[in-house]
């Protein structure tokens, strides 16, 4: 299964393609979709989905994970965000790839086990499953990879293997 997993944002969008068999992952590419700071909103909003709906037919996933807001103090930068986050998953819709959202806690119990994890011990196990000789490079691009390893881990346990035979057998 390839997954492509996304960090929203609209100055830096990390993104991490995987590739996860039965268990073990490989990291395939990963990088960021940049947008420079002094543009116009708008048309930073228009790159992003441009590049998203390259990077849909380029890396060809079966599934994208992406991670939730958060809002934090700053909720101006927060609904920029959200903007950004909302061409992304149109770009991802148009493409007919399921999307999976994970909150940034998720993500660390997956990756590291303990859901308050630091952004260095996550980065770090990163590194460790992959067997990468160095961390992804942004930090976005690091954040996106961890959130494709959360899916591929969540998506293969036996709890979300038991929702789906439930789901198939509801079908018929």
């Amino acid at each position: 299964m390839r997954i492509l997993g996304i960090d929203p944002g609209y100055g830096i969008t990390g993104f991490g393609l995987i590739e996860a068999d039965r268990g073990a992952c490989r990291l395939l590419r990963c990088g960021a979709i940049t947008t420079p700071p002094n543009a116009d909103f708008s048309w930073r909003l228009g790159e992003i989905y441009n590049n998203m709906t390259e990077l849909m037919l380029l890396a060809k996933p079966d599934a994208v994970a992406i991670e939730e807001l958060f809002f934090g103090n700053n909720v101006t930068t927060g609904i920029k965000v959200a903007q950004a986050r909302g061409v992304i998953l149109l770009a991802v819709q148009q493409a007919k790839v399921p999307v999976f959202e994970y909150k940034p806690m998720q993500v660390k119990q997956s990756v590291v086990g303990y859901g308050n994890a630091s952004k260095h011990q996550v980065m770090d196990m990163t590194k460790r499953i992959l067997h990468l000789s160095a961390v992804p490079k942004p930090d976005d691009a690091a954040d996106a990879v961890a959130i494709a390893l959360c899916h591929a881990r969540s998506s293969t346990s036996l709890l979300a293997l038991a929702g789906k035979q439930r789901a198939v057998r509801q079908s018929n």
